[in-house]
């Protein structure tokens, strides 16, 4: 049986960094809040084992994230009715950029949040994804690239 009270501690000291990481992949609230349940849910049946419980649940949150992705784009259909705006404000940067962050793949979505607003390491990220350095460094330049000529952020900061 897990450690109830190093696991609680653990939540209570980390929900809310691994809730906006969660956030800025979704971007969405109500989904990022279940994506770190749910991630939160698969770390508590292998609490015994883990050593570094941020990192562990990071990569969690990331896989099950890009595993939700794939499942969702095959069933979701697009509409021409968008929602409101959610309640609750963007805290994390001007929308235009972190809609252009929206628009890469999963996989470059993640490498683009863990290194510049994790502000971890290549290794570290490589780690959490389960890749080499490299694919890490390859991904985070096609994202940039990308990024680099996202006409909705090309045209707020000229």
């Amino acid at each position: 049986m897990p450690d109830r009270k190093l696991f609680h501690d653990f939540v209570a000291s980390r929900s809310e960094r691994l809730l906006r990481t969660a956030y800025l992949l979704t971007h969405d609230w109500g989904t990022a809040e279940d994506l770190l349940q749910e991630s939160l849910a698969k770390a508590w049946f292998a609490w015994p084992r883990i050593d570094e419980p941020e990192p562990y649940v990071r990569r969690v949150l990331v896989t099950t994230y890009t595993s939700w992705w794939r499942r969702r784009w095959r069933t979701e259909l697009p509409s021409d009715a968008l929602p409101e705006k959610s309640a609750k404000a963007d805290r994390h940067g001007p929308d235009e950029l972190w809609e252009a962050v929206g628009r890469l793949p999963a996989r470059q979505r993640a490498v683009i949040v863990l290194r510049f607003y994790e502000d971890l390491t290549v290794q570290e990220v490589a780690r959490i994804l389960g890749c080499q350095d490299g694919t890490v460094k390859s991904q985070t330049a096609k994202a940039l690239a990308k990024l680099r000529v996202d006409e909705s952020i090309v045209k707020e900061y000229r």
